[in-house]
């Protein structure tokens, strides 16, 4: 969280927090407009990580499941709280290849759009999945 400032006026008090506090608290209580604002600063701000070649990591829960032997789609999942058809929907795929993924009867593709991962600014390996610690 950023610096907040509060603000003395004749009958209350006023609290100005940065623009990315107030969005990241919008999108805990469900506005999706502001979801999405956050989801793009963080994309942008991964891809520039990126391409300077900073490494970006994964959260530690993550990378554990997939340490212990979790496919790393359902690691990355699970971790954002999302099921399936979630991610399928998201994919615009069936929540049965999800499944399959998941379950290593499928590799996916690198067309195929898996947006758990990507859109979240993390590099994926041929096969569709992460390819490094993030």
């Amino acid at each position: 969280m950023g610096k907040l400032q509060i603000i003395h006026t004749d009958g209350e008090d006023l609290v100005v927090i940065p623009r990315s506090d107030d969005e990241a608290l919008l999108a805990r209580a469900g506005d999706e407009a502001s979801e999405d604002a956050m989801t793009a600063r963080i994309v942008e701000a991964t891809a520039a990580k990126i391409a300077r070649g900073e490494d970006v990591a994964l959260p530690t829960a993550v990378w554990a499941a997939i340490e212990n032997g979790e496919h790393p789609i359902r690691a990355i999942r699970k971790y954002r709280g999302l099921t399936q058809i979630d991610v399928a929907e998201q994919a615009r795929l069936r929540q049965s290849y999800i499944a399959d993924i998941e379950a290593g009867k499928k590799t996916g593709s690198a067309s195929c759009p898996l947006p758990l991962a990507e859109e979240r600014g993390h590099r994926q390996n041929r096969e569709g999945l992460p390819s490094s610690r993030m």
